[in-house]
């Protein structure tokens, strides 16, 4: 797609998803689970190479789809194209969900309500909820904006950006297989390898690129000393290095021990500054979509550049 294409089509998917939302209703991630449940009962087995054929049985007949009606049939038909693509990356980020989801644990804190505050984040997070004070249910709901602005928003974009309509396809449907697969248990050790590996691989550069927009849209000295020191150190290659510059952007503490299924689990410290609160979760949110508006002006630029825009 050009570069005047892909940026109109991303600043229409980033309009519709700011005025719609989510669907309620028959949302094709939850069609593709289904589906992705389908495949894995037909073709689990206990090995690496089961997990990788299921992988591309669910993701790459889909991709092709979109490449076929979207890139090639759409090309005779710019403005088709441009308003297919916004509807497929409409449909493939999750910015307002953050703030949809995220705003009420705010709100509660705000009112002194805890037990609503631990069953909003609840809702983001998979930790035991139940057992978190005040700061804890703030860091978890700060904790899950930052990342999440990475998985569900910038990492569309991106691909978007560069592949057009199958690269968002391809992104999304890898991150949510990551999400049912990608866990190190009994089951999917080995069947779900493929499906975290290629999530790690397709969010590398997102992830970085993300962390560079936290840390330069907040406190950015902060920002980077906190992403080369503290990033090492996290489990994941790539949430390591979006939650510590965000952290350190907002100037919070973030990371530490966290309750999973009755344990609590030893995870590093993130970012410097002030434990998080109410506050922080907006900021957070501020954050995220100080960079979304930077990443489409970024795209016009390109675009304007593409077309001679530095000799007009």
């Amino acid at each position: 797609m050009p570069a005047t294409s892909s940026a109109l089509a991303m600043s229409l998917a980033v309009l519709l998803d700011a005025w719609l939302g989510e669907p309620r209703r028959a949302h094709p991630l939850v069609a593709f689970g289904r589906m992705a449940q389908w495949i894995e009962a037909k073709v689990f087995r206990d090995n690496r190479s089961a997990g990788l054929l299921a992988w591309g049985l669910a993701v790459l007949p889909l991709v092709c789809v979109a490449w076929v009606f979207v890139d090639r049939l759409g090309e005779p038909l710019r403005w088709l194209s441009i308003l297919v693509g916004a509807a497929v990356l409409y449909l493939a980020i999750g910015h307002r969900s953050l703030a949809d989801h995220a705003l009420p644990v705010a709100d509660a804190l705000r009112r002194g309500d805890l037990s609503a505050a631990r069953a909003a984040v609840g809702r983001m997070v998979s930790r035991d909820t139940a057992v978190l004070d005040e700061t804890q249910v703030a860091a978890a709901a700060t904790e899950s904006v930052l990342e999440n602005g990475s998985d569900a928003v910038f990492g569309a974009l991106f691909w978007f950006a560069v592949l057009g309509a199958p690269g968002a396809v391809l992104y999304r449907f890898a991150n949510t297989l990551d999400a049912m697969w990608g866990y190190r248990n009994a089951r999917y050790e080995r069947f779900g390898w493929a499906a975290a590996r290629i999530d790690d691989v397709l969010n590398f550069v997102p992830a970085r690129l993300t962390a560079l927009t936290y840390a330069l849209l907040g406190d950015r000295a902060r920002a980077w000393r906190c992403w080369q020191r503290q990033a090492p150190l996290w489990d994941s290659p790539n949430a390591g290095p979006v939650m510590a510059a965000g952290a350190g952007a907002l100037g919070v503490r973030l990371g530490g021990a966290a309750p999973y299924d009755g344990v609590w689990e030893a995870r590093p410290d993130l970012g410097e500054g002030d434990p998080p609160n109410a506050e922080s979760i907006r900021r957070a949110l501020r954050l995220v979509r100080h960079g979304v508006v930077l990443w489409l002006l970024v795209a016009w630029l390109a675009a304007w550049i593409a077309h001679g825009g530095w000799h007009a």
